[in-house]
């Protein structure tokens, strides 16, 4: 199976590599790890982002020990720090309609803006929509299939695709009708390889629109609230973004303005009038 994770992964080896370069693999202690991890918190470093950090270390000597028989200590395990509540940044569709219109002055980047709009309408993660086959879109169905190994979930799927995201991979559609015929990706360059970073492209685009702090699972979280906003029910919510526990939806519940409207008018209600004095 194909990691999903590969620009994340490489993010961390940078951060990692510089420190542990020069220390010997089979004497790595729980000292070195906690020294690690004292720096990146003095950094400012978030607990989830040196957890990823952490848990690649961890992975790849569990990983020798287990293909290699290299016999290595892991005094990355048991390393976890507690993360906070998760991060949950969406954007106004005004918003959204300055990101996308920066995102299409993109030159280096002309698959930016399917990336955005497929991420804002289909709430697909980052992952999802790069590891993207020709073979799992089914247009006539409106549906794009997800096999265990393509979700976080580990579990088969299918996302029904709404009339603008249909437009998205009718767009990749023409890019690769065009320029590279043969790739099975549906983001793919004009040489017919997978795209699979979009780091930089994104923030240049975040900068121009003035959009501050907004990585690209936003996109996801946005899809959330804007159905939310909608008055989508919550579990219609959980089961559109494959969420394994409906709690992870509760956080956009707040979201919904005629709740607590109702609320307020079922305390009228049992009162019989909107003027009660309290002493």
């Amino acid at each position: 199976m194909e990691k999903r994770s590969a620009e994340r992964d490489q993010f961390s080896i940078r951060r990692l590599y510089p420190f542990f370069s020069d220390r010997a693999i089979n004497q790595l202690s729980a000292a070195d790890v906690r020294e690690y991890i004292n720096l990146r918190r003095s950094n400012g470093v978030t607990a989830a982002t040196i957890n990823k950090e952490v848990g690649l270390l961890r992975a790849a000597i569990n990983y020798a020990n287990k293909e290699w028989d290299w016999g290595l200590p892991n005094p990355a395990s048991g390393r976890k720090l507690r993360e906070s509540a998760g991060r949950m940044r969406w954007i106004t569709q005004a918003q959204a309609g300055l990101f996308i219109q920066s995102a299409a002055s993109e030159p280096k980047a002309p698959h930016l803006v399917d990336f955005i709009q497929l991420g804002l309408f289909s709430g697909m993660r980052k992952g999802e929509m790069l590891g993207l086959e020709w073979k799992r879109v089914d247009l006539g169905a409106g549906l794009i299939y997800l096999e265990a190994n393509d979700q976080k979930n580990g579990k088969a799927g299918s996302i029904p695709l709404n009339r603008n995201a249909r437009a998205v991979i009718v767009s990749r559609a023409r890019f690769r009708a065009e320029f590279c015929p043969a790739s099975p990706w549906v983001f793919c360059d004009q040489a017919s390889d997978r795209i699979r970073f979009i780091r930089r492209s994104f923030v240049t685009a975040c900068k121009r629109a003035g959009i501050d702090d907004f990585h690209p699972h936003d996109l996801r979280h946005t899809c959330a609230a804007w159905l939310v906003q909608a008055g989508v029910p919550i579990r219609e919510v959980a089961e559109r973004l494959r969420h394994s526990d409906i709690q992870i939806t509760m956080r956009y519940a707040h979201l919904t303005p005629e709740n607590v409207r109702a609320a307020a008018a079922v305390l009228v209600g049992l009162t019989g009038s909107s003027h009660v004095l309290v002493t």
